[in-house]
């Protein structure tokens, strides 16, 4: 974990990011800022989260070689970065645990949090049991349907889970409501936002707990291999897992491939994939690439994921795929289902539905003429078991 993170408020030439918010949470904001800035040169803060994340999360996480795989698809070499096996199954426990240990640094008894796929939401629940703070998850209603075995998780580890029936009952919506409920009770609690987007200071904040992932990837393939891969390769929701992974590879020669939800279709609506028909826009707080209608209105998506069912790229995120530093492609339900068969049936290792859309650009970049990738996997596919089921016909 790197001592003294760099805080921006706006990223790349389009100056995305910034700070839209109501005047209520304009001081928690600034407070949370001031927080975290101090506890970033703090070397009692370092050392307990570099403890927790290793006693607790399970850092670090491993770089698995995926032989089998690998030779199937013809390529030379395929390295997985193993988020699946952190505690709690997602990356989403690296910024869950550090921002909890924050809050409770600034005397907050009470955290609230979204979530869409239920990994962070799972993840908070379980932050909270370990330290002893009080936990409410918003969560929709379609979410809730589709991810039951993690709100019987969030409840387990004693945490509050709130439907969210408005809209489509998704992620846009939770994040709606947990911003409100925030804004009544921010003297209190602090909420956990679980992906590299919202108001300053939210999207540097959680991206600077997340590249972990990518400062542990990037030693762990020199050590292996003793030179880098050809593509960083990861799926794109908010952004927290794309950007966890690829930021530590910025500064070397190659290329650094963010994945989205392609849906079911390419007219809007059908899909999540922001970079194609995307247009620049305000939502929960910050500038970003944005999903929008002909009237300026945020977009319906869709996506088999509930993790990359969200109408916005992270504005850090999406200031690297305007400036040319990442590149943004999609991958389709349909294709998703086939990458996370692939990868079951070749390395007995069962993928979260985020992480497949990743996997499902494989036989592409072997097209392309890449021959060694390293490839975020995000999370594990227990959460996913019916909707693999129902669609695959298992």
């Amino acid at each position: 974990m790197t001592e003294g993170f760099a805080l921006p408020t706006r990223f790349g030439a389009q100056s995305l990011g910034g700070c839209y918010a109501p005047e209520t949470l304009m001081q928690p904001l600034l407070d949370l800022e001031a927080a975290f800035r101090a506890a970033s040169v703090d070397p009692a803060f370092l050392a307990e989260l570099r403890a927790e994340l290793r006693h607790f999360v399970g850092r670090p996480t491993p770089l698995t070689p995926a032989p089998r795989l690998a030779a199937k698809l013809g390529l030379k070499v395929l390295f997985l970065k193993r988020e699946d096996l952190t505690h709690t199954g997602a990356h989403k426990i690296n910024n869950a645990l550090a921002q909890a240990i924050l809050a409770r640094r600034m005397g907050k008894t009470e955290i609230i949090a979204e979530t869409g796929a239920g990994q962070h939401g799972v993840a908070t629940a379980a932050a909270c049991a370990r330290l002893g703070l009080a936990c409410t998850v918003y969560m929709g209603v379609t979410d809730m349907a589709r991810q039951a075995p993690n709100v019987a998780r969030m409840r387990l580890f004693g945490a509050k889970v709130m439907p969210v029936e408005a809209g489509q009952g998704t992620l846009k919506e939770a994040v709606n409501e947990a911003l409100r409920a925030w804004a009544g009770q921010c003297d209190r609690a602090h909420y956990i936002l679980g992906s590299a987007l919202g108001p300053h200071p939210f999207p540097t904040l959680v991206r600077s707990f997340q590249t972990v992932i990518g400062e542990e990837a990037r030693a762990q393939v020199m050590d292996q291999s003793g030179s880098l891969p050809e593509v960083v390769l990861a799926c794109a929701g908010g952004g927290s897992n794309g950007l966890g992974l690829l930021v530590p590879f910025l500064g070397d020669g190659l290329r650094r491939v963010a994945v989205e939800a392609g849906g079911y279709g390419t007219a809007l609506g059908e899909h999540a994939a922001r970079l194609d028909g995307g247009h620049m826009g305000v939502l929960h707080g910050c500038k970003t690439l944005l999903l929008q209608d002909e009237h300026g209105h945020t977009a319906e998506t869709a996506s088999i994921s509930a993790g990359l069912d969200y109408p916005a790229l992270g504005p850090e995120l999406a200031a690297l795929v305007l400036d040319g530093q990442v590149e943004v492609r999609r991958a389709s339900d349909e294709e998703a289902l086939t990458g996370a068969r692939m990868l079951c049936e070749n390395e007995g290792i069962l993928p979260a539905l985020e992480s497949s859309h990743a996997l499902a650009l494989l036989p592409a970049l072997v097209a392309e003429g890449v021959a060694t990738v390293l490839l975020g996997l995000s999370g594990r596919g227990d959460k996913d078991l019916s909707t693999y089921q129902a669609r695959l016909g298992i």
